[in-house]
């Protein structure tokens, strides 16, 4: 029986030492030197006293952090992603809730790491993967831990501007890696191109798979985000064949033409998640690439990341929208009314081993969302509220229709902002678009970019939406703001409609 993501290493370093595992354009470590080098720093934590706790990895996005995350779980201690790309109060907020004893940087790093670290120790990388090995240690730690013991804390946004801390267990992620290297099909071949910055749990579809499976991970340097055919350029430079990413991502490749100029010509696998992809865009790929597996991923941080999955089969309309698909293996997925009450149309929930252990230091955010199954009155039942609402089409298929959060009344009118959205993306010439609700002002404003001007798409929504859903302004933009992870900043758009 596995209890630890560790024992994935274990495996992969003997079978293949000498292969590549994680790399960028400077750094390639093979199984192997993550294997030494994650041992050797995680005996020197243990040296330190460290047991069972959060370490902080404050380091840039290079193949040594991902060494680091390693070395925390070799210390039977539980990590934490830092990076300077967060701002700086985030930073501040998540240090104050985890209040660490140990902080992991880099050269980079060092003095933003030991200016908010506070009392807790700074250690650096280079320094401590070159200490002494203590087998004797490291061989107690295996021994004695248990699988519902924390690997990772993750930090989401919290709608009061406080971050939550997710914690999640090995056996958590032990299943979540299982179902999903089954359901992707990877092997020793799959070759990653990651996108996502490693504080965000979409990075997990890379890391851990890499572990298991033998595969390579390739960090694609984020600047090239910003230049679609020097993108691609890398993609095929690297033969990378295996995308897990973001809409965004994707559809700024697809939007920009680049598809036809210089596709990406080693892909077999493309995951996509984080929001729902715009079948005009996805079309562009599938013409593109006919041959590539399209699979649409889904789950929040609160649930060890990807929860439901959907190989794309058959062509879509421009206005319908690719289903959420079906539950992982071990994990059940239901919705609810607003009376508690299963539904064909209501929230997502989830219950089984993919809910994750709360968030960290919080019981009281914690008790909100994951509550007593309300289908069971019999036992002790935690389920995970995602506050997304779905509804299940004429096919049986799960699809997603908004978050709770942007389901709005509006001139008398339940109006699902997402809606909104997806009728806006469908619109030739329109590669995103975002909807905002002003609550004060009781507007609704759009924001997008490409396509018809704002006059020209204001007169195309009267003829499309009813009239309580048509946005009192639209806004044409040159590029929508992104958060860190890549999807839609709508807080920040909210904010610049209510100046």
């Amino acid at each position: 029986m596995m209890r630890s993501v560790v024992e994935y290493l274990d495996i992969t370093a003997k079978k293949y030492p000498t292969k590549v595992c994680y790399r960028d354009e400077k750094t390639a470590l093979t199984f192997e030197d993550v294997y030494n080098q994650s041992r050797l720093a995680g005996s020197f934590l243990l040296g330190e006293g460290l047991c069972r706790e959060a370490v902080a990895v404050y380091m840039s996005k290079t193949p040594s952090e991902l060494a680091a995350f390693i070395a925390v779980l070799q210390a039977g201690c539980f990590y934490v992603p830092i990076d300077d790309e967060m701002p700086s109060k985030r930073i501040e907020l998540i240090f104050d809730n985890l209040k660490p004893r140990a902080v992991i940087c880099d050269e980079e790093t060092r003095e933003n790491a030991s200016k908010f670290a506070g009392s807790a120790k700074v250690y650096s990388w280079d320094e401590i993967k070159n200490s002494a090995i203590n087998e004797e240690a490291l061989t107690q730690v295996q021994k004695t831990r248990i699988d519902t013991d924390l690997a990772y804390i993750m930090y989401t946004s919290g709608s009061t501007g406080i971050p939550k801390g997710v914690a999640v267990c090995h056996r958590s992620l032990i299943d979540y890696i299982e179902s999903f290297c089954d359901v992707m099909k990877f092997d020793e071949e799959t070759i990653f191109g990651s996108q996502t910055p490693f504080y965000f749990d979409a990075s997990l579809k890379d890391i851990y798979p890499t572990l298991k499976c033998g595969c390579e991970t390739v960090i694609v340097p984020h600047s090239l985000f910003m230049f679609p055919i020097k993108l691609t350029e890398f993609l095929n430079e690297y033969k990378i064949n295996t995308l897990c990413w973001v809409v965004s991502a994707l559809t700024m490749i697809s939007a920009f033409g680049v598809l036809d100029e210089n596709p990406p010509k080693y892909l077999k696998i493309v995951g996509f998640g984080g929001e729902v992809f715009p079948i005009k865009q996805y079309k562009r790929w599938k013409k593109a690439l006919p041959d590539v597996r399209y699979i649409n991923l889904y789950g929040p941080t609160e649930t060890t990341g990807v929860s439901m999955y959907y190989e794309v089969d058959r062509d879509f309309e421009k206005d319908e929208a690719i289903p959420l698909g079906k539950a992982f293996e071990n994990v059940d997925i239901f919705l609810l009314d607003e009376d508690n009450k299963l539904s064909t149309e209501g929230e997502i929930c989830m219950r089984g081993t993919a809910v994750t252990m709360g968030y960290y230091n919080d019981f009281g955010r914690t008790s909100e969302a994951f509550v007593q199954n309300p289908l069971n009155d019999k036992y002790p039942e935690i389920i995970y509220r995602t506050g997304d609402l779905a509804r299940i089409n004429e096919r049986g298929e799960m699809v997603f229709v908004s978050r709770k959060d942007f389901q709005i009344k509006h001139m008398g009118h339940r109006v699902e902002l997402g809606e909104i959205e997806a009728d806006v993306n469908s619109i030739e010439g329109v590669s995103a678009s975002c909807a905002v609700y002003l609550k004060k002002k009781d507007r609704i404003e759009l924001y997008y970019e490409g396509g018809p001007e704002e006059g020209d798409l204001t007169n195309m929504l009267k003829e499309r939406l009813p009239r309580y859903m048509v946005p009192t302004k639209v806004n044409k933009m040159d590029k929508l703001p992104l958060t860190p992870n890549g999807k839609l900043d709508r807080k920040g758009l909210t904010a610049l409609s209510e100046k």
